[in-house]
């Protein structure tokens, strides 16, 4: 999915791509595809061509790939993909990259090599020291924020609590107004069918949510709700709101993968980079065969750069 990224001219006509990797595997990959492009290899992102037809790749120290095979999970190829974090890390910190497109990880690798943090987001925001790191759906003209992630359904209910709701809505604000939008419309999506009906089933609207965004509102966000699950997505796809906080992971997921799958993006905001990431596993059943779909991989990269520029432009 890199490498056929890598091969698109509209990629080129928007940012100036490099890779983050190990040449050897980069030209297993060329040759799997059949694809004749040249590999130009830097130590820094000012070393880059940035021409179509040439792959600029820059390796991290201690990435020996040798013994990775595909489709196999490996302690080895967890290492590497850390390095491959961690070195774009130190580039954003050092304010050599405006943004970061990552390809999916393996969360079984990961912990094999004893990487401590659960996942990509996870290393985003410990390794840059960042106040908090917001996960933001980006699919057609819907933000999707959410309140929790990867904990139990049951845990997730108890977890939307009106300080953290709150907390949740001052950060998109805030991030929001980062990406230039002066006064962005925040809605919070309900936890309860019909947003419980006024109590009819549930009291986490009337207790946890309502209050959340009554304080909200006091500080001077414009922010609306709690409004029923089973119709705030629509109205943000008719662009009713710039943005929706989700209580939970499968609440805002099901709603923007049935939306469009495979443009689904992953954006994290709060850290000192824009930093972006396809939805979608690894695929180790299809690893090695050439035949993996890269239209998120594509989208991921395109998103970076566009919301890298929306900071950056006044």
């Amino acid at each position: 999915i890199v490498v056929k990224t890598m091969q698109s001219e509209e990629i080129y006509n928007i940012c100036k791509p490099f890779v983050i990797g190990t040449e050897k595997v980069i030209e297993s990959t060329l040759s799997i595809f059949g694809v004749k492009a040249k590999i130009n290899r830097i130590a820094s992102p000012s070393e880059g061509l940035y021409k179509l037809g040439t792959i600029d790749i820059l390796e991290p120290d201690n990435c020996n790939c040798d013994s990775i095979e595909y489709g196999k999970v490996q302690p080895e190829a967890g290492a590497v993909a850390f390095e491959y974090i961690k070195k774009s890390i130190e580039l954003g910190l050092n304010k050599e990259i405006d943004a970061v497109s990552t390809a999916p990880i393996n969360k079984e690798a990961i912990k094999l090599a004893g990487v401590k943090y659960i996942g990509q987001t996870e290393m985003y925001k410990g390794l840059t020291n960042s106040e908090y790191a917001l996960t933001m759906f980006s699919v057609r003209n819907l933000r999707v924020f959410f309140v929790s992630r990867h904990i139990s359904l049951k845990n997730a209910c108890d977890y939307a609590s009106k300080e953290k709701v709150f907390e949740f809505v001052v950060n998109i604000n805030k991030e929001l107004k980062k990406l230039k939008m002066k006064n962005p419309k925040i809605a919070v999506a309900a936890l309860n069918p019909h947003g419980s009906d006024n109590g009819l089933f549930g009291n986490e609207e009337k207790e946890e949510l309502i209050p959340a965004v009554k304080a909200s509102q006091d500080i001077g966000i414009n922010a609306v709700g709690p409004v029923p699950a089973d119709s705030v997505f629509h109205l943000g796809l008719l662009g009713r709101y710039d943005a929706i906080l989700s209580l939970y992971h499968d609440q805002g997921h099901i709603a923007c993968k049935t939306l469009d799958f495979e443009k689904s993006i992953t954006l994290t905001l709060g850290l000192p980079f824009i930093r972006s990431s396809v939805d979608h596993g690894t695929a180790f059943d299809i690893a090695g065969k050439g035949i993996a779909g890269y239209v998120s991989m594509m989208e991921s990269t395109r998103l970076a750069a566009e919301y890298s520029k929306m900071m950056k432009n006044d």
